[in-house]
């Protein structure tokens, strides 16, 4: 395979957001294997690897309204804008199906659904929407971007609640299986919400120079490119490092499990201490968002030694 045409392949799948996608589906696969819960089904992890590459495509072809030069992806979404538009609509089409499909199986289930439920399921469809401007201004003229700081830990939260919150729902629906370990699920959850957190501050350096021209206040704006990495990033992993330890001591983990459970963070830490030189966006695509997958596969691998 020539060069240029591995290269058009690497674009498809990283500006096309499938790897999102990917993401999406390794995080919730993690979860399940650490909460010791039954599988979700195939429709489902359709559904949920379709989702998020829909939603990134949207948003990202919304604002790509004309080419840059400094900025690759909107070269790409901008060249590309109608086999996108195309994709879209039979992505949609195909995510409606798998949707309706859920729904016909699982009607009532879904209707005896508790309260505490459908207030989880409300709060991230809410968080996702805002998030990208979804929702029409004249419903809520709000925007969880434009709050700066706050940014990268909505992105966490919402990754958190694909990876921990909604598998348990969909649980609970297709089986009526329920989850009590509630120590164990809230440490996975902060785990995710954390690590996905700082995944998404060391993304928002490669949009250093617009946030800071739109007075978008990230912490790479408010507080320099280095203190960010020193007194910001290092030091929440560390914080992550410890609290893994703690709680490792507590359930008893064993070696091997805290070995692949602590690669992901030492990983992220020499990453973050590189990113003093300027990156490319395909190495943000590619090897941040990259951790996330490198970090479920620990997971995985991990629990394969718990007896």
């Amino acid at each position: 395979m020539s060069q240029i045409s591995m290269g058009k392949i690497i674009r498809f799948i990283f500006f096309g957001n499938y790897f999102v996608g990917v993401l999406a589906v390794a995080l919730t696969l993690e979860a399940t294997l650490q909460l010791r819960l039954p599988f979700n089904s195939i429709n489902y992890y359709l559904l949920l690897f379709l989702a998020p590459t829909i939603y990134y495509t949207y948003a990202y072809n919304k604002v790509s309204t004309s080419p840059t030069a400094i900025n690759p992806r909107n070269q790409w979404y901008f060249k590309h804008k109608q086999f996108l538009n195309r994709s879209q609509v039979l992505l949609m089409c195909l995510c409606l199906v798998l949707a309706f499909n859920l729904l016909f199986q699982n009607f009532y289930n879904i209707l005896n659904l508790p309260t505490s439920y459908w207030i989880a399921i409300l709060i991230i469809i809410v968080a996702g929407a805002l998030y990208y401007e979804l929702l029409p201004k004249s419903l809520l003229n709000f925007n969880l971007r434009n709050t700066g700081w706050l940014k990268a830990f909505v992105i966490g939260f919402v990754w958190a609640c694909c990876a921990n919150v909604l598998p348990l729902i969909m649980l609970k629906i297709e089986t009526g299986i329920g989850y009590h370990d509630s120590v164990l699920w809230t440490w996975l959850f902060i785990k995710n919400w954390m690590f996905c957190t700082v995944n998404a501050i060391i993304f928002d350096i490669k949009d250093y120079p617009t946030d800071a021209n739109k007075h978008l206040r990230t912490f790479v704006v408010r507080y320099g490119l280095r203190r960010t990495i020193f007194n910001i990033l290092i030091p929440l992993l560390i914080i992550g490092l410890l609290s893994l330890g703690i709680f490792a001591v507590y359930k008893g983990f064993g070696w091997p499990q805290v070995l692949f459970n602590v690669l992901p963070f030492i990983l992220t830490i020499y990453l973050a201490y590189s990113m003093h030189k300027r990156k490319k966006i395909l190495y943000y695509l590619m090897v941040i968002d990259g951790l996330i997958l490198f970090k479920a596969i620990c997971g995985i691998i991990g629990m394969q030694f718990v007896k």
